[in-house]
């Protein structure tokens, strides 16, 4: 497993020859894509009023992705590519576990969750592009292996499945108890205000 994500690192990242357009580009990406995928969260709670309870939702599914990304990452504790002496780190970054990555492990909850949304599905597929490319960018940058991507997909993917296990059972329990406290009740008074059967 460790040769072939070490042979798709080397088939994937800039190394020590970068490629002089493709640097500039990927370097944006790796830095500026996780901000794309919040502006993306905004402008679809802009958009769509009705889903803002579910992005609230999300972006708390998101954030517990994050938390989990940074304690699994420090401890496995897996040295990244520019530490190990494989690329050079194009972008400023600190030395601390690669895997999973915690920007794959977001991006990718996010995308995952708005996959699940029938209204939100367009805009799941556009995530989950923005996030492979940005795990890519972050790869060829030098700061992550390929198999830290791929941990992250799958820790987001364990955390989305938990998301939409939590978000039914609230749909469908707590969901009824607000309704049945909303509605108007109305007190009988004489034999008169009983329903007819």
């Amino acid at each position: 497993m460790r040769q072939l994500d070490l042979a798709l690192f080397g088939w994937m990242a800039a190394g020590y020859y970068p490629n002089s357009w493709l640097l500039p580009l990927m370097s944006a990406l790796a830095v500026g894509g996780p901000w794309i995928c919040v502006g993306l969260m905004g402008w679809a709670a802009w958009r769509r009023p009705s889903e803002r309870i579910y992005m609230v939702a999300v972006l708390a599914a998101s954030a517990v992705a994050a938390v989990l990304a940074h304690w699994l990452a420090a401890a496995i504790n897996l040295p990244r590519p520019f530490v190990l002496g494989l690329s050079p780190a194009y972008i400023p970054h600190g030395a601390r576990g690669s895997l999973p990555s915690a920007h794959a492990s977001v991006m990718f909850t996010i995308a995952l969750a708005f996959l699940l949304r029938p209204g939100l599905r367009g805009l799941g597929v556009a995530a989950a592009a923005l996030a492979v490319a940005t795990g890519w960018a972050r790869i060829y940058v030098g700061i992550h292996f390929p198999i830290d991507i791929a941990a992250g997909l799958l820790l987001a993917a364990a955390v989305a499945g938990v998301f939409a296990a939590i978000y039914r059972l609230c749909r469908h329990y707590v969901a009824p108890i607000g309704a049945r406290n909303d509605s108007p009740v109305r007190t009988l008074t004489s034999k008169a205000d009983k329903p007819a059967c």
